[in-house]
């Protein structure tokens, strides 16, 4: 397929705001970088399907693939996996209630986006959502 040795993972991630423009990021237990909620695409799936999914797993949320606004397709290193690069699905959507932090989310942060230059964030969430969905909605 290719002669690099960079693994590619395809993902699903949201990028989810609040009333006042915060973002959510969360951090997968074990590592110290913050991103967008989501997860890897299965074989086969739809990405807003796995999205609905990861949200599910990870968050305690219940989204409608359907109500899941489709901004694009990005890459960017792969955060925690030095070898890999993500091909990201970027969602943007709406959720109603709390997410509580489950599976191997380890903490969960409504971030607002000015506040972001001294954070440890993964290279989707610095170089791809902040610059263009980090504003005041």
């Amino acid at each position: 397929m290719t002669t690099s040795h960079s693994r590619t993972i395809r993902i699903a991630a949201a990028v989810i705001q609040d009333d006042s423009g915060k973002l959510l990021l969360v951090r997968k237990r074990g590592t110290t970088t913050f991103m967008q909620a989501g997860g890897k695409i299965e074989p086969g799936e739809a990405p807003a399907v796995a999205l609905a999914r990861e949200l599910r797993e990870e968050l305690g949320i219940v989204v409608d693939p359907a109500t899941a606004s489709h901004l694009g397709s990005f890459s960017a290193p792969a955060a925690n996996e030095p070898d890999a690069h993500v091909e990201a699905e970027l969602f943007e959507l709406s959720i109603a209630g709390e997410p509580i932090p489950a599976a191997e989310i380890e903490e969960m942060i409504w971030l607002h986006p000015e506040l972001a230059s001294n954070m440890e964030l993964a290279p989707l969430t610095a170089d791809i959502v902040l610059p263009r969905y980090g504003r005041q909605p």
